[in-house]
């Protein structure tokens, strides 16, 4: 019963979404979104079924044949699998909800949620396969049905953010291709079911299958040079697919590279060849960058974007510094950032909602008009800095701890002063909000055209509807769920996700 439920879970939302996308042609349209909101959260009590086992140590794992390749694709979910996929899920459903209102006044409703949910059959897929070949479809099938969510306004903006999203994706996808092929060629195998890895013998070959690994899951990740299409895709997307594209699809490609570290690699095979130092520099810039460049944004989804990419970049350097209480810190980090960063692209899509405005210089004293959703941006925002008791402080703590272990105090010097720069780029919105009366007076004049995912550029200026008060509940609720959770978690008696990523982390070592 419990081998399938992999599979089920990861093929499930995607026939759904089809389904959902033709059937809704002949139905009812009313039952478009609360159909959509079944079928994600079905999915999000599939892959919460697998607790049970996991919880027992158990790995679930079936092998499908596809086709008449050589190749089969093996579902097989330990723990981090397990819980990765739970956290994108839960995320998922949430998203899902908050969108009908936010989408009230957009188009192409069908197209929207069949393509939502099958990129969250596809981002399930890459956490559940137990095989490259598995995670490679996987995740090409989740890359290309984001392209539709990023490019869903259809104007000018988000039609060049897509296309670019779409011609670095799928070079990523080649280069994966290519590590997955120089693999099977040395390895003979390309499941990660093998003891001590797949690749054991360095090799120009080995070197080469590394290098395109790192190039394919770095573009989906956003690390530096990869990152050019983060930015403009954040933006251009809806907020609840912000969210998502933020939260949990980038972190794939973080995903990606644990696996290839732990199980197409091994850690031995590293510590001896050293490949991993120019990961931990990449990971290195692309902290200080991401932050630096986050301070000079005025749209809000393009600061938070930037930010992204700094944040993604302390996922790379706990999985680069190959010591297990490193990698606690970025597993952790996937999941706090999950919440904190979804929390504040709802936030923003609330904003455009009410409002119409984009553009932080003309937010001020918003605070006053959507209070409840400006706490959840404050508590989120509170997180990403680092304070404590708030997730975002658990998971630098972890880093920190990993790098004094390891005698590399530069990198707890480097998240520090992260941590400073986020303070320099949040703590503003924040003040401005609930402090800054007369900013408010001054940008009644000039909000911007929010639409529901923006219909200009996000720098361009246009009339829009003043302010309207706070948003409604079924985007306020999903909002609030992961304010909550951004700091819940450090006030139980036993932080139960950290325990739990102890857990399965401790496996791969």
């Amino acid at each position: 019963m419990y081998a399938n439920l992999p599979a089920l879970a990861a093929l499930f939302p995607i026939a759904g979404g089809l389904a959902l996308y033709f059937i809704t042609n002949y139905l009812n349209v009313r039952i478009r979104e609360p159909l959509a909101l079944a079928i994600s959260g079905t999915t999000l009590f599939l892959v919460a079924l697998m607790f049970p086992p996991i919880l027992d140590g158990q790995t679930l794992e079936a092998g499908y044949r596809l086709f008449h390749l050589p190749l089969s694709i093996t579902f097989r979910v330990d723990g981090i699998g397990f819980f990765l996929s739970l956290l994108a899920s839960f995320l998922w459903f949430l998203a899902t909800l908050y969108s009908p209102r936010y989408l009230a006044h957009s188009h192409a409703h069908d197209r929207y949620y069949a393509f939502l949910l099958m990129a969250q059959g596809g981002c399930v897929g890459v956490m559940v396969t137990g095989d490259l070949l598995g995670l490679f479809l996987f995740f090409e099938f989740m890359a290309l049905t984001t392209y539709v969510l990023i490019a869903h306004e259809e104007d000018a903006y988000s039609l060049f953010a897509g296309a670019k999203y779409l011609y670095l994706t799928v070079a990523g996808g080649l280069a994966i291709f290519f590590g997955l092929v120089v693999t099977y060629y040395l390895a003979g195998s390309v499941s990660f079911a093998r003891p001590g890895g797949l690749i054991t013998e360095p090799s120009g070959l080995a070197l080469a299958a590394f290098i395109g690994f790192l190039i394919g899951f770095g573009i989906k990740a956003g690390m530096f040079p990869l990152h050019v299409w983060l930015p403009d895709a954040h933006p251009a997307a809806p907020a609840p697919a912000s969210a998502l594209l933020s939260g949990i699809m980038i972190k794939t490609g973080a995903y990606g590279l644990i696996r290839i570290f732990h199980n197409v690699y091994s850690l031995r095979f590293f510590e001896a060849v050293n490949w991993e130092i120019c990961v931990v520099i990449l990971a290195s810039v692309t902290i200080l960058l991401g932050s630096a460049l986050a301070i000079l944004q005025d749209n809000l989804k393009r600061r938070l974007a930037y930010s992204s990419i700094a944040q993604i970049g302390y996922i790379l350097l706990g999985i680069s510094l190959l010591s297990e209480r490193a990698l606690v810190g970025a597993v952790y980090h996937i999941f706090t950032h999950a919440l904190m960063k979804g929390c504040l692209f709802l936030c923003a899509g609330a904003i455009i909602v009410q409002t119409g405005k984009k553009n932080i210089s003309e937010m001020g004293g918003i605070g006053f008009h959507m209070p409840l959703t400006m706490l959840c941006f404050t508590l989120a925002s509170f997180s990403m800095v680092g304070i404590p008791p708030f997730n975002g402080f658990i998971s630098k703590w972890q880093l920190s701890m990993a790098a004094l272990e390891l005698n590399r105090p530069i990198f707890v010097a480097l998240l520090i002063l992260s941590s400073l720069l986020n303070a320099v780029y949040y703590f503003p919105i924040i003040i401005a909000a609930f402090f800054n009366r007369r900013s408010e007076a001054e940008s009644g004049a000039h909000a911007v055209h929010g639409g529901h995912g923006g219909h200009t550029p996000p720098e361009i200026s246009a009339p829009g509807p003043s302010l309207a008060g706070e948003a409604p509940w079924e985007m306020l609720v999903p909002t609030a769920i992961l304010a909550v959770g951004c700091f819940i978690f450090a006030l139980t008696p036993v932080n139960w996700p950290l325990e739990m990523i102890k857990t399965v982390t401790h496996g791969l070592f």
